[in-house]
């Protein structure tokens, strides 16, 4: 798939500040949801979740 509309799950960091990030854009929940898995265990401060694109967490 390389039509980047099909790219609509996010990777999202958040710092201790609250600034929100854009890491990465996804085909799939589940590939998104690895790849903030595999940064959230090398142990930063910073926040990572997943959401779909145009539904952002408050």
């Amino acid at each position: 798939m390389s039509d980047s509309t099909a790219l609509t799950w996010l990777v999202i960091r958040q710092d201790d500040n609250g600034n929100r990030y854009r890491v990465g854009q996804y085909a799939t929940e589940d590939e998104a949801q690895r790849i903030a898995d595999s940064l959230d265990v090398k142990g930063h401060k910073q926040l990572y979740h997943v959401e779909r694109m145009g539904q952002s967490r408050p």
